[in-house]
C-alpha cells in the first residue's frame, strides 16, 4: 500500500504524507488531488487551505491567515514531525503529474534510490520545461540524477533532514530562495538531492502568486536578502554553477 515502507531496505522504515498547498482555484486543486489519491492510502494526501479566497471543500486543515509559502511549509514541517512521519512531500496547487500513480511511484522509486545512494535530502519529479533551473528539465529516457540542488514546486523531504541541516526561513515567509538553500546544504551534511527521470510534472508557475497584488515584488525583496544571507553577495552567480555542476550519486 501506498504509504507505507514495504518497498524499502529493510534497515530503513518512512511515513509519507503529501500535501497539497492550496490558494488558488479549487477545481485546479482538485484535478492535482484526485491524481494523487489515485494507488495511495485515503490519509497520505492532504490538502492545506492557505485561507485561499477560493477555500478548498473539506480539506484537512484550513489556516486561519495566509502564512505564505514559507510559512505553510514550516507549519506543515512542525505538525508532521509530531504526527510521527519522516517525509512531506508539499506540493503546489498548480503542478500536474504527466506520470500515473505518483504517490506510490515517488515512495517506491525514492526507496530505490535510498538503496543506492544513501540518504536523500530532497527528491523532486522531473519537469517538462523549467524557465530557470536546467537541471530539474526531464531527461527522456534517463533514471534519476542527484544535483546540487531543487527548485520547491513538489519538493519531497525527509524530515530529519530538516532538522539536521538547521536552516531556518522565519523571515522569509513568502518562501522564495528557501528550496535553494534548504537543498543546497545537503551535499555539505553527506546528504543527497535527486531528481527523478521517471516521474514527469508540469508546472504553472506563479499561478497563484500573480493573483496577489504586489506579492511578486515583496517575495522578491525576501529572497534576495535571504540568499544574499545566507550564500553571499554573489548568491546569483553561485545558483548559476550549482545548477552547472553534475554531482557524483
Amino acid at each position: 500500500m501506498a504509504g507505507d515502507a514495504l518497498t524499502w531496505p529493510r534497515d530503513y522504515r518512512g511515513r509519507l504524507a503529501a500535501v497539497v498547498l492550496h490558494f488558488g482555484d479549487p477545481r485546479r486543486t482538485a484535478q492535482l488531488v484526485e491524481q494523487l489519491r489515485y494507488g495511495a492510502a485515503p490519509e497520505t494526501v492532504r490538502v492545506l487551505d492557505n485561507a485561499a479566497t477560493q477555500p478548498f471543500p473539506d480539506p484537512w486543515v484550513r489556516l486561519p491567515e495566509n502564512l505564505y509559502w514559507g510559512g505553510a511549509l514550516a507549519w506543515t514541517v512542525a505538525r508532521l514531525r509530531d504526527e510521527g512521519y519522516s517525509h512531506v512531500w508539499f506540493l503546489n496547487d498548480d503542478v500536474t503529474f504527466l506520470t500515473p500513480t505518483p504517490v506510490p511511484t515517488a515512495w517506491m522509486r525514492l526507496g530505490e534510490i535510498h538503496a543506492q545512494v544513501g540518504r536523500v535530502a530532497v527528491y523532486s519529479p522531473a519537469w517538462a520545461a523549467h524557465p530557470y533551473h536546467p537541471q530539474m528539465v526531464v531527461r527522456p529516457g534517463g533514471n534519476f540524477r542527484c544535483v546540487r540542488f531543487c527548485d520547491g514546486p513538489a519538493l519531497l523531504v525527509h524530515l530529519g533532514y530538516v532538522v539536521e541541516s538547521q536552516v531556518a526561513w522565519e523571515d522569509n515567509p513568502a518562501g522564495y530562495g528557501v528550496d535553494v538553500v534548504l537543498s543546497g546544504k545537503a551535499s555539505s551534511l553527506g546528504w543527497k538531492v535527486v531528481v527523478d527521470d521517471r516521474l514527469l510534472a508540469r508546472h504553472l508557475f506563479h499561478a497563484s502568486a500573480r493573483k496577489d497584488p504586489g506579492f511578486l515584488n515583496w517575495a522578491a525583496q525576501l529572497e534576495r536578502a535571504y540568499l544574499s544571507r545566507h550564500l553571499g553577495p554573489d548568491y546569483r552567480e553561485v545558483i548559476q554553477r550549482w545548477a552547472s555542476e553534475e554531482e557524483v550519486c
